[in-house]
């Protein structure tokens, strides 16, 4: 398996740098040009003069989409990068990469765009639920679980965004100020550790510059620190048009320029070194960083690939229901609520239940094959008639893609009318990307596509149609046409406003539920913009009648008044958590907190459960039973939950990020730039670093979670940098325990934060059973960055270690010295 070295995988690897620096040698400028430029939105070209294959990308990290936007080839769908997080389980982690590189096989993937491993450095970042942590060292751990699983199924990862892309807004263009400390003690560890921990095969470069470099460019942190001082010897990838230099690019450490056909690599870089602005030599050694991917994922002709022995077939849809249960967090549960009796009667309520959110918008996103609702995976554990469903409240008032009732295709025509092609749709967003294409249809022969078929409402009254996109579109419905215009970009807009933008309403219509009406959104392909992308990319959008929201929750009262529990839940929508654009404050949308607290009011025993990526607000939290973190849980959260609430599992997730009360009380919450900047005037103290410097409370603090059983800590003893953990099961139910470590510097010579993660390990004891648990201490724990001397320094002295449930919840210590 790779990451576990050998003598014949030490032999192996020899063999495969011969034939790396073999094959280099065949190849002119113009080929070893080409080799460094996407061919299309998803690979780089074949060079069978070698005997090489075209190497293939696709999307993370949830799942595997494949090089299409498309149902037709579904993919497993994982929770959220935060719930996998969540788990506290870099072995689990491992075991979810496996599944992925599986996914990735069967698909023809090579190389995995994953995982995210920027920090939550604020909230409002648009991508927190696709990043891990607040904390560097349980990034770092749980990322080199996920890049070491996915390698052991011969797929490459490429670790990123590197570095510092820890917001949406002016992604492309916006300077991020950052001290060398902060630098390295946070956002570079991550990286740093999976480079050490893990081996990854590729790197992703951020959009972002970080003090005065586009990191495209960034040949210190690309060439001095990546590969000089940590030794990466894989390829380093541009996140999609983020490469805009040919001799900035190759000469700051790019080795791959996405996507194409056009980049500024290929005939562009051939022509730079032939002007003689750029060594050949330099292009040589990025050539042959990608040759060795290629040789590691087994598609160089003579190379031996890393892994010829696959591990064993894994079982998606076990493994997706396994995480979702083990990352769900339980963070109140007064009075012993959970788990239910199976007996009791309970009333359900949320739009969320029924229609859930099971992942992240933006590149994330996936197709599953299934997805399981709460709604799904209650009706399924509880007894016939114990269970009502009422929609109480609606988290969204906004358009969106057009899904639930509609069957749609996609009509390609020429500019003669005459149809080309068509293809299927699995809900009303077209995104076809280069080659991304029905069968018959080109990008040169493609004038208009039309999105046809029927809705059949579910619920009768007045029904908004629309469209998200760029350019001309008609749209009619049940044979009226509602919108003939051009619509046109806004200044200054993200160049993925087609795919991330707002819908734009277009028209009314009052429908009957249960009666299908024909749709038609048809558009004209707007050509020669500019545009590196040769892309297709809008929408129809949908939204169901909006019923008086009084009356609504008034239901959802009704109902829980006269059933044992209440169970409600609530979530964020597209246009709160997405790729493309960040937060601009926690609370949860529409009337959802009204909900929470009206249910709350006739029924005692009320559970909340929170489907968000993210920390929202939970202004009602002291007001309810009990409350679950459940994040995007992916296609199985509603069977994970329906376990974890009738008891069949526990809930094993603890807290990766801090939860506030307020946003007002959140200690770093700037992701605007201001002319372009954005300092991280805050330092080293992000996360629980800054709420501790603050003095602020939050609502639940990192690493918080509770279980079904109740846990002692009797000892810690520390030998060295080895601390040993003595704790007892003492309820009466199994469990599994995270044991966290903290260490608290006695004195400080320097500013530090008051305590850090050091050490976690998670742990099972039956009833009653005392366990012990081994905790070593990395030396980096116990260093900073000292950048007079441009290195690690070691704080010498005394330190208390605080081993406990959470960094609020410190129950055993132990004195060390360093």
């Amino acid at each position: 398996m790779a990451g576990e070295p050998t003598t014949q995988n030490t032999r192996d690897e020899q063999l495969r740098e011969d034939v790396v620096s073999a094959a280099l040698g065949k190849l002119d400028l113009d080929a070893k040009a080409r080799l460094l430029a996407g061919q299309d939105m998803w690979s780089i070209p074949a060079l069978p003069e070698i005997g090489l294959k075209s190497l293939v990308f696709s999307d993370g990290p949830i799942g595997v989409r494949g090089v299409r936007w498309t149902a037709d080839d579904p993919s497993i769908a994982l929770p959220s990068p935060t719930a996998l997080a969540a788990t506290w389980d870099p072995e689990l982690a491992r075991r979810a990469g496996r599944l992925l590189a599986q996914e990735a096989r069967r698909k023809d993937v090579h190389v995995l765009l994953a995982p995210t491993v920027n920090l939550h450095r604020s909230p409002l970042g648009g991508r927190h639920f696709e990043c891990y942590s607040e904390d560097p060292y349980l990034t770092g751990e749980i990322g080199s679980g996920y890049v070491n699983g996915v390698q052991d199924g011969g797929v490459g990862t490429t670790v990123k965004h590197f570095v510092g892309n820890d917001a949406e807004t002016d992604r492309f263009t916006v300077n991020n100020l950052i001290d060398p400390r902060p630098l390295r003690e946070l956002y570079l560890a991550p990286f740093e550790a999976i480079v050490e921990n893990a081996h990854p095969w590729g790197i992703m470069c951020a959009y972002n510059s970080v003090n005065g470099t586009t990191m495209s460019e960034h040949r210190y942190l690309q060439n001095e620190v990546l590969r000089g001082e940590w030794g990466f010897d894989g390829a380093i990838v541009s996140d999609w048009m983020a490469a805009r230099s040919t001799k900035g690019d190759i000469e700051g450490g790019l080795d791959v320029a996405m996507p194409g056909p056009q980049t500024v690599y290929g005939e562009a870089l051939a022509g730079a070194v032939r002007a003689g602005e750029v060594e050949e030599s330099v292009v040589d050694e990025a050539v042959r960083n990608v040759l060795r991917l290629a040789a590691r994922v087994g598609i160089l002709d003579g190379a031996p690939a890393v892994v010829t022995e696959l591990p064993a077939e894994i079982d998606g849809q076990a493994v997706a229901r396994e995480v979702a249960h083990r990352a769900i967090v339980l963070v109140r549960n007064e009075g012993d609520v959970l788990p239910l009796a199976s007996s009791g009667t309970v009333a359900l309520s949320g739009a969320a239940a029924r229609d859930a959110r099971v992942l992240g918008g933006g590149s994330a996103t996936v197709f599953p094959e299934r997805i399981v609702s709460p709604l799904d995976g209650l009706t399924e554990a509880l007894p016939a008639g114990a269970l009502t469903y009422s929609i109480g409240a609606d988290p969204s008032d906004e358009l969106m893609v057009a899904d639930k009732g509609f069957e749609l295709r996609a009509i390609c025509r020429d500019e003669n009318g005459e149809t080309v092609g068509e293809g299927s749709l699995p809900n009303g967003q077209v995104q076809w990307i280069g080659n991304d294409l029905p069968e018959g249809v080109t990008y040169d022969n493609l004038h208009t596509i039309e999105i046809t078929g029927t809705f059949t409402p579910r619920e009768t009254g007045e029904h908004i149609f629309g469209t998200r996109g760029l350019g001309q579109f008609t749209l009619a419905v049940g044979g009226e046409t509602f919108y003939d215009d051009f619509h046109g970009p806004r200044e200054g807009a993200d160049p993925f406003e087609s795919f991330f933008g707002a819908p734009e309403e277009r028209g009314r219509t009052h429908l009957t539920e249960g009666r299908p009406v024909t749709v038609s959104l048809t558009h004209t392909v707007q050509k020669n913009t500019g545009s590196p992308l040769t892309a297709v990319m809008f929408s129809l959008s949908h939204l169901s009648p909006q019923r008086d929201a009084d009356e609504l929750i008034a239901e959802a009262v009704e109902a829980a008044r006269g059933a044992d529990t209440a169970v409600v839940v609530v979530a964020t929508t597209d246009r709160v958590e997405s790729e493309g654009f960040d937060r601009t404050d926690l609370a949860l949308p529409g009337r959802q907190n009204d909900l929470v607290r009206a249910v709350a009011a006739v029924n005692p025993r009320t559970v909340v459960i929170v489907n968000s990526g993210s920390p929202v607000e939970m202004p009602w939290r002291e007001e309810v039973s009990a409350i679950l973190l459940t994040w995007f849980p992916g296609q199985e959260g509603g069977a994970a939950l329906a376990d974890v609430l009738l008891g069949a599992q526990e809930p094993g997730g603890r807290l990766p990020t801090t939860w506030p009360v307020s946003f007002s009380d959140v200690p770093v919450t700037q992701v605007t730039p201001v002319d372009g900047e954005l300092p991280y005037t805050e330092g080293v103290f992000i996360g629980y670093r800054a709420w501790e410097k603050a003095g602020t409370a939050p609502a639940y603090s990192f690493g918080h979670g509770l279980g079904y059983t109740t846990w002692s800590y009797e000892s810690v003893t520390v030998s060295g940098t080895t601390a040993t953990v003595r704790l007892t099961n003492t309820g009466t139910r199994p469990g599994r325990e995270v044991v966290q470590a903290y260490v608290a510097p006695a004195a400080d010579t320097v500013e530090r934060p008051a305590r850090w993660l050091a050490a976690f390990a998670g742990v099972t004891a039956e009833p009653g059973e005392t366990v012990e648990v081994t905790l070593a201490l990395p030396r980096r724990t116990f260093e900073i960055w000292d950048e007079p001397a441009n290195g690690w320094k070691l704080i010498e002295g005394s330190y208390e270690l605080q081993v406990g449930r959470s960094i609020a919840d410190r129950r055993v210590s132990a004195t060390l010295e360093v």
